[in-house]
């Protein structure tokens, strides 16, 4: 006998209501990130000593501009994702984890911030 309405298992809703979509977006920013992690290691790896001329032209090219800063945005969002479920599983004072899940956000959001702004600098710095 289960307390679930028809509907609620329906829809597959837990109590948290939102279980499965943090747990899709984990899973579709990890397979993201297997093609776009492949690309940066082939494309670091083939520009062994080039100097801050080189690299600046390689970010300048569109699609690599692109592709860095959807990296760092998959990046910081998967990690983020991941530090919150490590919080909630694990952080047992509610007003603790609160702060931590807040503070771990902000500080993925200004990463992200960053690491674009710096990207487009040294795209547009032609």
């Amino acid at each position: 006998m289960t307390m679930r309405t028809p509907l609620a298992r329906a829809k597959g809703l837990g109590a948290a209501k939102e279980g499965v979509g943090h747990w899709w977006h984990q899973r579709l920013t990890a397979v993201a990130l297997v093609p776009l992690t492949v690309w940066f290691c082939l494309a670091v790896a083939s520009l062994p000593g080039a100097d801050h001329a080189a690299l600046v032209a390689w970010i300048a090219a569109p699609v690599n501009a692109v592709l860095l800063v959807t990296l760092v945005i998959v990046t910081l969002y998967h990690g983020y994702l991941g530090v919150q479920v490590i919080m909630e599983d694990y952080v047992h004072p509610h007003w603790i984890r609160t702060t931590l899940i807040v503070t771990s956000g902000f500080a993925a959001f200004l990463l992200a911030v960053g690491a674009i702004f710096v990207i487009l600098q040294l795209a547009f710095e032609n």
